[in-house]
């Protein structure tokens, strides 16, 4: 697949998406690379570590985020992004945004992809951006806000019901001008599901490969994994790296993370057993 002049090839290899939220509250490192010094060296970082896309964030989706205007989310994301081209990073960037106005000037800055948490659906004019700027475009499920998602969401299948809706936007995307090779899905693990909801996507995962799309899974230090193991976000890294196994094992092409060495070993091995 060819996103933006940056091609990126599945099924060989996992791919590693690193995370860089330069945000203040995020659940797990908010405020850790606000200063663009410390944001561009955890990027080089992470690349050198095995991470082969980053994902830059300037809003938290975290459960209960409050939403920021895009003109403070772009200065945060800018920034970082510009430097990063003109350092020339030797891979694909991501601009985790549900705006358009900022994905816009984001790909504009040099990212390659939208990773849009509402799915294109958020913003109305997002679709047509991503079209126009032949963006990659990452569509994550998630049931409501990151204000209201985890209020007692229900399901009567919940792999079901998310594939479905995944289906859905897929063909929304594609009537909208979307390249089908532009489209990546992520079944929204965390966003709007409960501990057992998020078990059941990761242990019927082969499902979601009936969409014919690369399969991107998010767990990282996600608290459906503090919620079984009992522990703090910090102590979450083991739990994270046996979901990142097992959703290897049953069809992931990327996984999202925030800890890029360990990750990168363990894709590692588990591609050269099941790939």
């Amino acid at each position: 697949m060819n996103f933006r002049g940056k091609s990126l090839t599945f099924g060989d290899s996992t791919h590693i998406m690193g995370v860089l939220n330069v945000t203040p509250d995020s659940f797990s490192d908010g405020g850790a690379y606000l200063n663009i010094n410390t944001a561009i060296t955890h990027a080089k970082t992470m690349v050198a570590e095995g991470a082969t896309i980053i994902d830059i964030g300037g809003e938290s989706s975290r459960p209960g985020a409050e939403p920021v205007p895009a003109n403070v989310e772009l200065e945060r994301v800018l920034p970082v992004i510009q430097a990063l081209v003109s350092e020339q990073l030797d891979v694909p960037i991501s601009i985790d945004t549900t705006k358009a106005v900022v994905a816009k000037h984001a790909l504009e800055a040099g990212a390659h992809f939208i990773n849009d948490i509402t799915a294109l659906r958020g913003d109305t004019a997002m679709a047509q951006v991503a079209a126009e700027m032949e963006a990659g475009v990452i569509l994550m499920h998630m049931k409501g806000t990151p204000r209201t998602m985890q209020r007692s969401p229900h399901y009567k299948d919940v792999v079901k019901e998310v594939c479905k809706a995944l289906e859905n936007w897929i063909n929304d995307a594609s009537q909208n001008g979307i390249a089908p090779d532009r489209i990546i899905v992520d079944p929204g693990i965390g966003f709007g599901k409960t501990t057992e909801q998020n078990l059941q996507i990761l242990k019927r995962l082969e499902l979601f490969k009936q969409l014919n799309k690369p399969i991107l899974i998010g767990t990282s230090r996600k608290s459906f994994i503090g919620n079984l193991l009992e522990l703090p976000v910090t102590e979450r890294v083991e739990g994270t790296l046996a979901t990142v196994c097992w959703a290897i094992a049953h069809g992931a092409d990327i996984v999202r993370v925030h800890d890029v060495k360990a990750t990168a070993r363990v894709a590692r091995m588990t591609d050269a057993l099941y790939r």
